[in-house]
């Protein structure tokens, strides 16, 4: 939780899959189209996550040739993928980002995701100041210049960010090691399947929905302002 000696915090980025988008279409388009039942993908996917595996290797479980991104860039073409729609936005999503824009704070929306997504995001206006991908930026978590893109866009230290997400690696260690904040959120595969409490004692918070951020941003906001 805040202390009295956390620095304000400016600006709130958000990772994107399972923690503003539910992937539950997409993880049913890739069973479908790798050809086996959707309970028999999702045990899977759930048993290689809880490994730490990514879900590339859980796509070469099924078809170890050709690779993850040739795979999904086929799913594309053939419109196997649906597109975003407002029914893979969590419920928590609109309410906490809009709240926490009308603290004042800067929201931003940036995660690993292949091409064509950051524009899928932009058609469903959330409430957001900025929109970026690995692939617009060419660089994917947890590579420490991911972070350092969210930086140089925010104009301000990196510990007055916070970058908010469901998975440890990438969301937790990679973003404080780079000099940010982070807050963990308990959701989707990543978030109920892997937990550490070393890793989440780094946190500002572990939180179970978006939509407890303005409560807990909100004192530091707030202190800033006295200054």
């Amino acid at each position: 939780m805040p202390t009295g000696t956390a620095p304000a915090i400016r600006a709130v980025y958000f990772d994107i899959g399972e923690t503003l988008l539910d992937r539950t279409r997409e993880y049913a388009a890739w069973a479908s189209w790798l050809g086996v039942p959707a309970h028999t993908f999702s045990a899977v996917f759930g048993a290689m996550i809880a490994a730490g595996h990514p879900v590339r290797d859980v796509v070469a479980v099924f078809a170890p040739e050709p690779g993850f991104a040739e795979q999904r860039h086929a799913m594309t073409e053939a419109g196997v993928v649906p597109p975003l729609a407002e029914q893979d936005v969590y419920p928590d999503v609109r309410p906490a980002l809009r709240a926490l824009r009308e603290l004042g704070l800067r929201v931003g929306i940036a995660g690993n995701q292949p091409a064509g997504i950051s524009d899928e995001l932009r058609d469903l206006d959330l409430p957001a100041d900025e929109v970026r991908t690995s692939d617009d930026w060419h660089l994917a978590k947890p590579d420490p210049r991911f972070f350092t893109k969210i930086v140089e866009a925010c104009h301000c230290p990196p510990d007055e960010i916070v970058y908010v997400g469901d998975q440890l690696a990438n969301d937790v260690t990679a973003a404080v090691d780079a000099g940010l904040r982070s807050v963990r959120l308990l959701r989707g595969p990543w978030g109920m399947l892997q937990r550490d409490p070393a890793v989440e004692a780094r946190c500002l918070a572990v939180v179970g929905s978006l939509t407890e951020l303005p409560s807990l941003l909100g004192p530091l906001l707030a202190r800033r302002a006295q200054h």
